[in-house]
């Protein structure tokens, strides 16, 4: 929640207070970032795994909170560090288990998200049971967001883009078709490591933002509205990142203006678009049919 002893506008407070500039940017590329290559996931039937990956983050987190407070390891600045390390180990686990079960590939993420889960009970109930911020990872808050994550998520930012720039075909084929992929020479084994890092990374920075039980809304939710309108595989990627952003000004604004919580927001935003464009969808092809019906009877 925005707490300001202020009821100025929000494009003016934009210009006194730098952490709403950092949390806007951060949503801006957030935005961005995460429809992009939620787009990848959905194809490869992996929609899932921002949730599996977010609570196995959850893992990480308690783990560092433990050591942190409880240990005294104070040399672990942030814990969302070793959330970032936990996010990556169970996206790595997820593949190692999806070449193990060829033929049941799904069952690899129950198995890591319970794993997850129980670690995180195990660790929460050592640190002394919930506390604030336990809580402040589980709904997320952007407006916490200092110079050092807004680096940090920037510099994932790039990296991601020069990747699907560079390997946009290899990435798509593998996405769509392994077997084809493999056919074709391409070393689906190094280009899915490499996105399953990338997806760890991102998963884990997502936490922040939203909360571990709200992030793959911001990965999935935009890309499945997205999937009613676009044309092709471009123009929905296009289309998703548009939801996406119009859902992080307008949670961040709404926020700001009516005090409430702006993870929540931001999905629920998401949500409202992804409702209007299946009624609009809905709308516009009974419109078509009756028009077309009306023609074939003239």
């Amino acid at each position: 929640m925005i707490i300001l002893a202020t009821n100025e506008p929000f494009i003016f407070a934009l210009f006194e207070y730098s952490f709403l500039r950092y949390a806007l940017i951060t949503g801006i590329i957030m935005g961005f970032i995460t429809p992009l290559i939620g787009s990848f996931v959905v194809i490869r039937r992996l929609s899932f795994i921002a949730d599996t990956l977010s609570h196995f983050s959850l893992a990480g987190l308690s783990i560092g909170l433990f050591l942190i407070n409880i240990i005294g390891m104070t040399f672990i600045s942030d814990p969302l560090y070793l959330a970032m390390i936990f996010s990556v180990i169970g996206a790595l686990f997820i593949e190692i288990l999806r070449g193990y079960y060829q033929n049941y590939k799904e069952i690899s993420m129950p198995i890591v998200m319970s794993l997850g889960t129980a670690l995180s009970a195990l660790f929460i109930s050592l640190s002394g049971g919930f506390n604030s911020s336990i809580y402040n990872y589980l709904f997320g808050s952007i407006l916490t967001v200092g110079n050092d994550y807004l680096l940090l998520m920037s510099v994932t930012g790039i990296v991601l883009i020069l990747l699907i720039v560079v390997f946009y075909k290899e990435m798509v084929i593998i996405s769509f078709d392994e077997q084809y992929a493999k056919l074709l020479g391409i070393k689906i084994g190094r280009f899915q490591f490499v996105s399953t890092l990338i997806l760890g990374v991102v998963v884990s920075l997502s936490i922040a933002t939203v909360g571990v039980l709200l992030v793959s809304s911001l990965m999935i939710i935009p890309v499945a509205a997205a999937m009613k309108v676009g044309k092709s595989f471009k123009n929905t990627v296009g289309i998703a990142i548009f939801f996406s952003e119009i859902s992080v000004i307008g949670g961040l604004w709404l926020s700001y203006e009516l005090d409430i919580a702006s993870g929540a927001t931001i999905v629920l935003i998401n949500i409202l678009i992804l409702v209007l464009v299946g009624l609009f969808k809905k709308f516009f092809i009974s419109k078509r049919l009756k028009k077309t019906q009306s023609e074939i009877t003239i």
